[in-house]
């Protein structure tokens, strides 16, 4: 009877799951429309008692997003004040939407990631559903690895559609 062989890796295909980048925080959003006067402005007196007054413990380890759900003319200083308050609690703060907070945690881990264990490899990326713009996460991965891997495939190793494949230099053969 012969030994099962995993020809997958044995073949040197390096194997990157698109998951392993999703934040691993809470995304949690502060909607600055709760705090407008007659859901039209924001009173500075009024927005710095609140401010002054709210449990920013809740936010404690978690990336948070501030927005404006209607459509009202927000002052910079507001979305700063806000901001301020979440320093040093909270894991992360921005301002937009929960899809633009989870682009930029996503673009922060694919930057940490350390290629030149991956130099002039083979890289299958395999795919993730559950990110609200999971082309953005793939783009953000291809411009960190493209300039360092020889190969560049999408999928599973059995079924892989090829994205990029580094030129060969004129001198080799």
């Amino acid at each position: 009877m012969s030994e099962i062989r995993n020809k997958v890796e044995e073949s040197g295909l390096i194997q990157l799951d698109l998951a392993i980048f999703k934040p691993q925080f809470e995304l949690v959003g502060i909607d600055i429309a709760d705090q407008l006067w007659q859901g039209l402005v924001i009173k500075e007196k009024d927005f710095r008692a609140w401010v002054k007054e709210h449990n920013w413990s809740s936010y404690n380890g978690k990336a948070v997003y501030v927005y404006c759900s209607v459509d009202a003319i927000i002052p910079t200083w507001a979305y700063m004040l806000v901001a301020s308050s979440l320093i040093g609690i909270a894991a992360h703060a921005t301002t937009g939407t929960r899809g633009e907070i989870e682009n930029e945690l996503i673009r922060a881990n694919i930057e940490s990631l350390d290629v030149e264990k991956m130099k002039n490899g083979r890289v299958i990326i395999k795919g993730c559903s559950d990110f609200l713009d999971p082309a953005y996460a793939m783009v953000c991965l291809l411009n960190k690895l493209q300039p360092n891997v020889q190969v560049i495939m999408y999928g599973e190793p059995c079924s892989t559609v090829p994205i990029y494949k580094r030129a060969k230099a004129k001198n080799e053969n």
